[in-house]
């Protein structure tokens, strides 16, 4: 069970301010040392450095994966917009990608991304822009055969409105669910990072048609400040469901823990 970094002191009478303060250098926007400041204070930053992983990231899919057990031993997984790395980590361990659990099923972890990604061991790693025509085909060829789960932590370069950025993030997320109705194995499971902001319920319509159970969570990694939620969509039908009414309740988990 992954635990999660209070980040306080609690040496009691006397104890001192530990966060660390950074000056604002000239020439140096003061979001970014605010952003500098935020990261070096960052516990979960910290323990990411310490454990190997490519960014604090990787700890939402370990949270999101402990309440909903969808990176087993066996599975076929796609990372799309895998840069910079940290969910693919998190892949490999879990569904024994590399073969270090002995008599367990050795998994495949598949990421793609618009940009060169470095190597990780244990995962495949391509460039590709899975919304090009065959990106689904050549994700199967690689995989040799259907996916188990499909997952997505891109979000759209951010442009300042957040309203607009909303809409960018549902549309991507959309984007990536029909990807997903045409690489899923029946059960299957997809779980996409989207922003509230009103226009999700078309997104959830959509994956209700077309698994079992959909549910949004706000994992405890993902900072409190942030819009940030995970979809996590599971029971795939095999077939897509375009036509109807959505076939399951909104069941909003809310936050993990």
């Amino acid at each position: 069970m992954t635990k999660t970094p209070t980040g306080k002191n609690t040496s009691g009478r006397g104890q001192r301010d530990l966060r660390v303060r950074v000056k604002t250098a000239k020439g140096r926007k003061l979001s970014s040392t605010l952003w500098l400041e935020r990261q070096l204070n960052d516990p979960y930053v910290v323990r990411a450095k310490k454990e190997g992983y490519r960014g604090r990231a990787a700890f939402k899919i370990l949270e999101l994966d402990e309440k909903f057990r969808f990176l087993v031993p066996g599975a076929r997984v796609v990372d799309l917009g895998c840069a910079p790395g940290g969910w693919c980590q998190v892949a490999v361990k879990r569904v024994n990608a590399l073969g270090e659990k002995g008599g367990k099923r050795v998994g495949t972890v598949l990421g793609v991304d618009l940009q060169e990604v470095a190597p990780i061991a244990g995962a495949e790693v391509h460039v590709l822009d899975f919304l090009e025509d065959g990106a689904d085909d050549q994700v199967k060829a690689w995989l040799g055969g259907r996916a188990d789960v499909v997952m997505s932590d891109m979000a759209a370069s951010a442009s300042g409105n957040q309203q607009v950025d909303h809409l960018r993030i549902i549309t991507l997320c959309e984007h990536a669910a029909y990807f997903a109705f045409d690489v899923l194995e029946e059960g299957g499971t997809f779980v996409a990072k989207v922003l509230a902001g009103g226009a999700e319920q078309g997104l959830m319509t959509i994956l209700k048609k077309n698994f079992e159970k959909v549910v949004n969570v706000k994992p405890p990694s993902s900072r409190k400040d942030s819009s940030e939620k995970f979809v996590v969509a599971q029971g795939f039908r095999g077939k897509r469901h375009e036509e109807g009414l959505p076939t399951a309740e909104d069941d909003e988990a809310g936050p993990l823990g």
